[in-house]
């Protein structure tokens, strides 16, 4: 199928990728913003999958290391998650090939209902850090890999739920979690972009034009993280994980 690309299309996916950027980089979800515009431009869904990986994955880097560069992570703090959740969403990229994920999908929802009324409902963990629930060699053996086998596996949500976990198990600020959750997306992006790539589904025009809007994007949304996280991090992972919540019910139901 023949694309037809004219430049004010590729302006579109610009801001587009510039806003989910944003988005993303505070409390997940760009994909959202992101997938459907791709879609409506008539672009075969598996394409815009890989299209979307490709310039998410560019918006979850960019974070990172705007967030490493101004001392708000430490790597060896890190580490381990990063490799964890690699692992984790490379065995789940494996696994979809090989099993049929559609009665998972129906999970996505409560899981992001659940998500959103934590952080509606709870008024604690919002700015400090508070007594975890478990270790921190168990986060790292269990949950961390878990959220990436899904991620690899489903995918929608993977940055609020990095981030929900750290608040409701390892006791983290709303900050600190939002910083932590962005490396650890970064890494279970990897193994999902990588197999893409080779199965010569990207889009690179498209992608291009979309990884300089993600870069200028996460740029931006993880100096706010640093400076106004406190206050805007918390409603907006509700409002998303709600809106992505919406977003798969109606595209499941219609």
């Amino acid at each position: 199928m023949e694309i037809a690309l004219s430049s004010e299309l590729l302006l579109l996916f610009f801001f587009v990728a510039l806003i989910a950027g944003v988005i993303d980089s505070l409390a997940g979800g760009g994909g959202l913003i992101v997938l459907p515009v791709l879609l409506i431009a008539q672009i075969p869904p598996l394409q815009a999958l890989a299209t979307n990986k490709l310039q998410g994955t560019f918006g979850t880097l960019t974070a990172s290391l705007t967030l490493w560069y101004k001392r708000a992570i430490v790597w060896h703090e890190i580490r381990w998650g990063v490799l964890a959740s690699l692992i984790g969403s490379t065995l789940g990229t494996i696994t979809v090939l090989f099993i049929d994920v559609e009665w998972l999908e129906w999970l996505i929802p409560i899981v992001l209902i659940s998500t959103a009324s934590y952080f509606l409902l709870s008024n604690t963990h919002a700015t400090h850090n508070s007594q975890p629930k478990i270790s921190n060699k168990a986060f790292h053996l269990s949950i961390i890999p878990s959220i990436g086998f899904y991620d690899g596996l489903l995918g929608p949500g993977t940055g609020s739920f990095f981030s929900f976990a750290h608040v409701a198990l390892l006791g983290k600020s709303i900050v600190q979690a939002t910083v932590r959750a962005k490396w650890l997306n970064f890494a279970s992006n990897i193994a999902s972009l990588v197999i893409f790539i080779v199965g010569g589904q990207v889009l690179w025009l498209v992608g291009g034009v979309m990884i300089a809007g993600q870069i200028i994007g996460a740029n931006i949304g993880s100096h706010l993280i640093l400076s106004k996280g406190n206050v805007i991090i918390r409603p907006l992972i509700v409002v998303t994980c709600f809106a992505m919540c919406a977003y798969f019910l109606w595209g499941k139901l219609s």
